[in-house]
């Protein structure tokens, strides 16, 4: 335990920038400043912090987790720094860097490579958790989607850091995917800006909010099962984002801003840019939103050229 917190230094307490804009006073807080280059270090730390101060957690014990990546990175980085097995189980969808790191990091990587009945993934990855839940002794399956110390990590972590760093908040444009991220920030923002507005951010083709499932090719948002975790957020409006519109909002944040960010993050800003077009302002309201991580392991797919076109076709077909 004492050499996992020595690790805690390392994650929060990330830069929060003032963005140039007219028609608002734009925050963002840059989340891949923290160890492993995202905001899931946050819920990675804190969930094996938590299973091993209750004793879910020892020396031989097998961690496990699905993940599209983020999280599976952070997880990887610490169960290795930590001495413990991990099991990722992941899919085709996942950025090829994370994938060559979490082989550097673990000794085994379960990739499911078939669609399930929503065409995507996660049911697939799920499947195969559990089946590596029924075939291992000692595991412990880490469980984002229901975990509620993921909620608790941003309650106590990314909530109320950026609930301390302002007077007045007006609007805050979160990212869902898992459900930890949206459910301890809105609640730990809700306690003290009581006019606030969350705004969920979704893709098209996630089941999240309803809507009907499809292929969907940018990883860290969206998601093919309603996550039992969202049920703690507080959510005034939900904004759905196309992943073309993602990318636009990729290109536009480092043109504009200067801010490298992953896929997430520019459906974020898309549907930021999009809303203030709609609801001009009467006022500068201040706006904040998260850079979930950086656009470094995206360099091959939403910001490739190639890619951006193959993406196109596909959602034309």
């Amino acid at each position: 335990m004492i050499r996992l917190q020595s690790l805690e230094p390392l994650i929060g307490n990330t830069p929060l920038i003032h963005l140039n804009s007219e028609s608002m006073n734009l925050f963002t807080k840059l989340e891949y400043q923290n160890l492993t280059g995202s905001v899931k270090a946050r819920p990675a730390y804190y969930v094996l912090k938590k299973a091993i101060e209750r004793g879910d957690i020892h020396s031989h014990t097998t961690v496990i987790e699905s993940s599209s990546g983020n999280f599976a990175l952070a997880l990887a980085t610490f169960c290795n720094y930590l001495g413990l097995r991990f099991i990722p189980v992941i899919d085709p969808n996942i950025n090829p860097i994370y994938e060559a790191n979490l082989r550097l990091l673990t000794s085994c990587v379960e990739k499911v490579t078939e669609r399930d009945v929503t065409q995507g993934y996660l049911l697939s990855r799920l499947d195969r958790v559990s089946h590596l839940r029924n075939t291992l002794k000692h595991c412990f399956w880490t469980n984002q989607y229901a975990n509620p110390d993921c909620v608790a990590s941003h309650y106590y972590g990314l909530g109320e850091e950026i609930a301390n760093a302002f007077t007045q908040l007006d609007y805050a444009f979160i990212g869902v995917g898992s459900g930890g991220t949206i459910a301890g920030t809105s609640k730990k923002l809700k306690e003290k800006f009581k006019n606030i507005k969350i705004i969920a951010i979704d893709t098209e083709g996630s089941v999240i909010f309803g809507g009907c499932p499809q292929k969907r090719y940018i990883p860290g948002i969206g998601s093919s099962i309603v996550p039992a975790n969202l049920s703690e957020a507080l959510i005034d409006e939900i904004l759905m984002i196309s992943e073309r519109d993602a990318v636009r909002g990729c290109e536009e944040l480092l043109n504009k801003h200067s801010i490298f960010a992953g896929g997430s993050t520019g459906s974020v800003y898309s549907a930021i840019t999009g809303y203030f077009t709609r609801n001009v302002p009467k006022n500068d309201p201040n706006v904040v939103f998260i850079c979930a991580d950086s656009g470094m392991p995206y360099l091959q797919t939403v910001y490739n050229t190639e890619w951006q076109d193959n993406l196109r076709t596909a959602v034309k077909s």
